[in-house]
């Protein structure tokens, strides 16, 4: 969003399992008259379930009242940026309400090819979820995780903080029953706000190839894939993403 002193807030989701903590180490690096908010949307990390939340709209009506709460602040709407699921949480809020934001960052999104993908068709049961959140917090399994999930490195101290978060992420296993591909076949095309899909060109967790089904929920969005980057470069590259995303949404709002 901007002032009239020109700075810029960047709203930025989480994905399934973790929080806003996820952010912590690249809202630290942000440019100057740029800066990064992150929630924590109930039921991920420690923070408690809400029993109202029941569909990804609802999510994202909760969502709605967080960007609400940076646009009185500010007194401008935010730039809002969603990571995984919580890009499909920033879709289906922009698809709905377009007014709310100033512009949308979508990082490798859930919600393309849901239907033949692997992964997503193992989580079908309630058992099988169970036992991947555990296996995920298990630390007799982290050092495997951490090679797996975070193959440029990052300190020891936030990654368990990273797996630690899906021991008390009580919505982990909802997240399979919302996000499914009829939700992404009935979204409505987001029209009237600037959209870049970014992508990290080695991200092993959601590849790229999906950019092309992203897009099409997307008419007329930048694509931008980044080089060296996997799934949690907020993490790994905390100050090369914090200065990407700046400069994103400076683009977003110069259109």
């Amino acid at each position: 969003m901007t002032t009239s002193q020109g700075a810029v807030t960047v709203l930025a989701v989480h994905g399934n399992g973790g929080g806003g903590e996820r952010f912590a180490r690249c809202a630290a690096h942000m440019p100057e008259g740029t800066r990064l908010v992150a929630p924590t949307l109930p039921g991920f990390a420690a923070r408690p379930r809400d029993p109202a939340l029941r569909t990804l709209a609802d999510y994202a009506d909760r969502l709605a009242d967080e960007v609400r709460a940076v646009t009185r602040a500010e007194g401008a709407t935010p730039v809002l940026l969603g990571h995984g699921i919580g890009g499909s949480i920033a879709l289906d809020l922009v698809s709905r309400h377009p007014e709310l934001v100033a512009g949308l960052v979508l990082h490798a999104p859930v919600g393309a090819h849901l239907d033949t993908r692997l992964f997503p068709r193992l989580m079908t049961t309630r058992p099988a979820r169970a036992v991947v959140r555990r296996a995920i917090s298990s630390r007799l399994l982290r050092p495997v995780w951490r090679r797996l999930f975070f193959p440029y490195g990052a300190p020891r101290p936030v990654l368990e903080e990273f797996f630690e978060a899906y021991r008390t992420c009580a919505v982990f296993g909802d997240m399979f029953d919302l996000i499914t591909s009829s939700w992404f076949d009935g979204l409505s095309p987001v029209r009237g706000v600037p959209v870049v899909v970014l992508w990290g060109a080695d991200d092993r967790v959601l590849r790229r190839g999906q950019a092309d089904a992203v897009g099409e929920k997307v008419p007329g969005a930048e694509v931008v894939v980044r080089e060296g980057w996997d799934h949690f470069p907020m993490i790994e590259q905390p100050e090369e993403y914090a200065v990407a995303i700046a400069t994103i949404a400076r683009d977003l709002l110069a259109r």
